[in-house]
């Protein structure tokens, strides 16, 4: 097990030029290696500059880069602007898709009493480990797992090993990991590198990936005292240790703890990264520890014009709504529509505000019927980004309108908590 590259601090502001030549370095003592796959996120995780980072693997190996692999877990394929966006300058023809339903190999299984333990009791099932079949049965002699180490609502950090076992998952897999963070609870997990999750992806890891020769090159990133977002640190390695170091940088990078709850908070969604409340809801997860009883979160979401990017989940989630965790749990217990998607009844929950805080969505593309009939607040996209523009504000407390507004530039880059929540 090797550590091959381990740099950053909270203060660390890596260019462009330094990513390329640290990558270079980390894989030059890899060895020689003839076949790659490179797994990065999708236009999602764009902030991570894995995007950046696959284009500088394609320059490093040339033809010996095989193919492209976007984890997508259960998202949409990329479309080719996309592509192009994230992924600048790379060929089309590289890039395979990922299919959730049917393109996976199970590999193990996590046995039904270590879930048990791990859930308190909760959950009876065992967890497969399943991977795209691409993994597996390429011939490949290096997959290389690119991308962000963040705080995240089901996993607590995301990225590793939650990148090959979840990104490239299949369906079972990645439903009954959603719902064990779920029940566990989300505000017990986000933030935290050891978790219940975590622990059945590191058990998997440990049972059932040993033979496949995964590296991770994983980056930090935060955003800088003007706004911009900064390259904190990246860690390229073939174990944990790669990934908790990048973990404890990233709660002192992207974790912010304030003194006061927040009262009424504005999130922003870039059109080009949110399109559904599937994504868009880390408006909620990612904020709900710092929100305040009786709270307002506003949600300005010119791109969201689904709920969820999967057929079937969208149609489920319409169904039953973010009604909050009891209602969620019976419609599972009642409904085998719904407890066959334990991912999308996962979701339900993590978008809920159990009642504490009102959420009020301004969608681009939905309308007041729609929003409202799965249990939100709605408000019109256009009236809300003239009062709140998020040109003008600036990251945290602004002043509008005679009163003060947490505003959020991107909810995907942090976790918001007040002290006493924690």
């Amino acid at each position: 097990m090797s550590l091959y590259c381990a740099i950053g601090s909270p203060t660390t502001e890596l260019s462009s030029q330094q990513l390329q030549a640290l990558l270079s370095e980390g894989l030059a003592k890899l060895g020689e290696r003839r076949r790659v796959l490179a797994v990065p996120p999708d236009e999602t995780r764009s902030h991570s500059r894995a995007g950046e980072l696959t284009r500088y693997v394609w320059d490093y190996f040339g033809d010996r880069l095989q193919a492209i692999l976007p984890a997508l877990g259960t998202h949409s394929a990329m479309r080719p602007e996309q592509l192009d966006r994230m992924f600048t300058g790379v060929p089309h023809e590289l890039f395979r898709v990922h299919h959730w339903r049917t393109d996976i190999e199970t590999l193990g299984e996590v046995p039904a009493e270590f879930i048990r333990e791990q859930s308190e009791g909760k959950l009876e099932y065992s967890w497969p480990a399943q991977v795209n079949t691409l993994i597996t049965r390429g011939g490949f002699d290096l997959v290389l797992s690119i991308g962000q180490v963040v705080p995240h609502e089901v996993i607590g950090m995301a990225n590793y090993n939650k990148n090959i076992l979840i990104g490239t998952g299949g369906g079972e897999g990645i439903n009954r990991s959603h719902y064990l963070g779920a029940v566990y609870g989300m505000e017990r997990i986000m933030g935290r590198a050891d978790n219940p999750v975590r622990a059945v992806l590191n058990y998997a890891s440990d049972h059932f990936l040993g033979g496949l020769p995964i590296v991770y090159v994983l980056t930090v990133v935060g955003r800088a005292e003007d706004g911009r977002l900064a390259v904190r640190g990246l860690f390229i390695g073939d174990d944990a240790e790669c990934f908790y170091r990048a973990a404890e940088l990233s709660l002192k990078v992207n974790f912010e703890v304030l003194e006061e709850p927040i009262r009424k908070a504005v999130v922003f969604l870039d059109p080009h990264e949110f399109h559904s409340t599937w994504l868009g809801n880390k408006a909620v997860y990612r904020t709900r520890m710092a929100l305040a009883d009786g709270a307002e979160l506003i949600i300005l979401a010119p791109g969201v014009k689904e709920f969820g990017e999967d057929k079937t989940i969208d149609a489920l989630i319409r169904k039953y709504g973010y009604h909050g965790t009891p209602a969620t749990v019976a419609a599972v217990k009642a409904n085998p529509d719904l407890a066959n998607e334990l991912s999308a009844a996962a979701h339900l929950i993590h978008g809920s505000s159990e009642g504490r805080f009102t959420i009020t969505w301004c969608p681009g593309h939905l309308t007041r019927e729609e929003v409202e009939g799965v249990g939100f607040e709605y408000r019109d996209l256009k009236t809300m980004l003239s009062r709140y523009n998020p040109e003008r504000l600036q990251h945290g407390y602004n002043r509008v309108d005679g009163e003060d507004v947490f505003f959020i530039a991107n909810p995907g880059l942090g976790l918001w908590a007040y002290r006493d929540k924690l």
